[in-house]
């Protein structure tokens, strides 16, 4: 009679500290920051929690790895080239990956420890201004400006009761339509004349808003 063969047990992916670092990322992803433990981390990796601290010593540490890995996805403006249309393409690139991780938004400049990814990107965002022609002031003041804009629009994207473009006319609709006719007259023309009309799309917003930032800044520079 044959025996049967030895069952095999499945084989483990070892555990590294970016094994680490891209399981929390997920958890953050799903759950936002406040599901993120050394706990549900450890779960979530098949590992008892004493093995994740072998790789970071604290969660102050996974949140320094994890803010670095969300600015390590931001496209990085070429220094040299075009300054707006560099910058351009990082604020749409940044705005994007804020999307895919919207717990990060209050983060990117709350660490005290920044990784290399974020000390490259600021590093790229100040030398392309600093090429394009800004004194050390007005850089300052320009990436300040461009970060609270690019940011906050995606903290209020992040925050709106509505799902794309599909969506807000629907929600439009619920709230004007209670309100009494003469009520809030400023809201309803807005609703009406601009946002219900066929194309409104919120997110176009970004560029608008974009176009006039880095217009003021051509001006000063």
């Amino acid at each position: 009679m044959t025996e049967p063969a030895p069952t095999q047990s499945p084989v483990r992916t070892p555990l590294t500290r970016d094994r680490v670092l891209l399981g929390a990322m997920e958890i953050a992803d799903a759950g936002g920051i406040a599901s993120l433990t050394i706990r549900s981390l450890a779960q979530a990796l098949g590992v008892k929690p004493m093995s994740v601290y072998y790789y970071v010593a604290n969660k102050d540490e996974i949140l320094d790895g994890i803010v670095d890995l969300v600015f390590s996805e931001i496209e990085l403006p070429e220094v040299g080239g075009e300054w707006q249309s560099e910058l351009r393409r990082r604020c749409h690139s940044a705005r994007s990956v804020l999307g895919r991780h919207p717990w990060a938004i209050g983060l990117l400049e709350s660490r005290s420890s920044p990784g290399p990814a974020t000390l490259r990107h600021h590093d790229a965002v100040l030398g392309t201004l600093r090429a394009g022609g800004f004194s050390i002031a007005l850089t300052a003041h320009a990436y300040a400006l461009i970060d609270s804009y690019t940011y906050g629009f995606a903290m209020q994207e992040a925050a709106l009761p509505f799902n794309g473009p599909d969506t807000v006319g629907e929600l439009a609709e619920q709230i004007i339509t209670p309100i009494a006719p003469g009520e809030h007259p400023h809201l309803v023309e807005l609703a009406t004349e601009h946002v219900l009309q066929p194309g409104y799309d919120f997110g176009n917003e970004f560029e608008w808003g974009l176009d006039l930032i880095l217009d003021g800044l051509s001006s000063r520079a």
